[in-house]
């Protein structure tokens, strides 16, 4: 389990929405490492919780056979290779003034992430909402409101696993008391920002608050982060912040890892490996300590109607965030074809490696998007 995260931190793009689709191909349909309800349950508890979705799912995936140990050595993998990444792009950023070829980059790789994800997407409805007539209702609601607001409503997520769970399961189930819910500790913004505080704790109290109350998935975090790095601190710039999305997007792993980027822009190797771990370990206890109750309850009836509730809600989300980000991904023609043969390729080669495809994008960038600027 080590060393596929390892792998999965290491080679696999395309943000969230992809991240928890190969999980799902590998952990439960390819290796039979994970069962369906597992996975489902572990879908289900990384949507409820706050925090990066892919993360949390990972966690979960470490859990399931080996307790806290597995979910820590998991999760621990799984982003410890694109930090290491980001923290050398950090070092050059800072080094050589800026990386102008990285918007060339992102040109051509932000687009083909779009095929990537839109095939995930796909392959999950079909996989977990089938024929199911009430399930379809709440992943279309799901997806336009993901649309239209371009955002993840946390409570739909819950109000969809309570309508499923009202209809289909017996409602004794509220006086067994088996799922209790985690509680979130308040935090007062104040302290953020007292003068006195060192600049690391700044940054740790900044990035620990952005990772236990921002819910949906790493991309949900940006706008929280935009708020707070440059709007209120003003430790990064306009470009800067910009530029740290673009990392998080052409690197593989959690899209959320950017806050380590971030960080060191901040204060350096200190400042990105606070931020990480403040932004991470919230995730973590939110993903470890509700888990026993999953496990130990996620067979009853009621329990079964909620996770589909809020799997399904899940998976409508997840799909309307790839209109959300093909809106600023898919900019003009050539972008356009590259997503669209970035899917032509996946329809056809079923067994295609996303970094492949990943490569040919960024070349195809470097190569296009000079001449469109000259």
């Amino acid at each position: 389990m080590v060393l596929y995260m390892l792998r999965l931190g290491t080679l696999s793009f395309g943000g969230p929405v992809a991240l928890v689709a190969y999980m799902h191909r590998d952990l439960v349909e390819q290796r039979n490492w994970i069962t369906e309800a597992d996975y489902k349950e572990g879908l289900a508890l990384a949507q409820l919780a706050p925090g990066p979705l892919a993360a949390q799912l990972g966690i979960y995936m470490g859990y399931v056979h080996y307790r806290v140990l597995g979910a820590t050595v998991a999760g621990i993998a799984f982003v410890l290779p694109s930090f290491l990444m980001v923290v050398a792009l950090g070092w050059a950023y800072v080094r050589f003034g800026g990386l102008p070829w990285m918007q060339a980059v992102f040109y051509g790789v932000g687009a083909a992430v779009i095929g990537i994800i839109a095939m995930s997407a796909k392959k999950l409805t079909a996989k977990s909402i089938g024929k199911d007539k009430l399930l379809w209702a709440i992943y279309l609601v799901l997806a336009a409101v993901t649309v239209v607001t371009e955002s993840e409503i946390s409570w739909l997520f819950i109000a969809a696993g309570v309508l499923v769970w009202l209809l289909r399961a017996p409602p004794a189930w509220l006086r067994t008391r088996g799922m209790p819910a985690v509680a979130l500790l308040p935090q007062s913004p104040a302290v953020l920002g007292a003068l006195d505080i060192p600049l690391l704790m700044q940054v740790g109290l900044f990035f620990a608050e952005a990772g236990a109350f921002v819910f949906g998935s790493g991309l949900a975090i940006v706008p929280f982060l935009y708020g707070g790095v440059v709007t209120e601190h003003h430790w990064l710039t306009d470009k800067q912040f910009v530029d740290a999305v673009a990392v998080a997007m052409i690197t593989p792993g959690p899209v959320v890892i950017t806050v380590g980027f971030i960080g060191y822009l901040i204060a350096g190797l200190p400042g990105a490996t606070v931020a990480a771990l403040a932004t991470f370990i919230p995730c973590y206890l939110f993903t470890v300590l509700p888990a026993p109750y999953f496990k130990k309850y996620g067979k009853l009836p009621g329990v079964l109607a909620f996770v589909d509730g809020i799997t399904a809600a899940a998976i409508g989300a997840i799909t309307g965030s790839v209109i959300v980000i093909a809106k600023r991904s898919i900019v003009d023609v050539p972008t356009a074809l590259i997503a669209l043969a970035a899917i032509a390729m996946f329809w056809k080669f079923k067994k295609l490696q996303e970094p492949v495809v990943i490569a040919a994008a960024a070349a195809l960038g470097l190569a296009i998007c000079p001449l469109l600027h000259a």
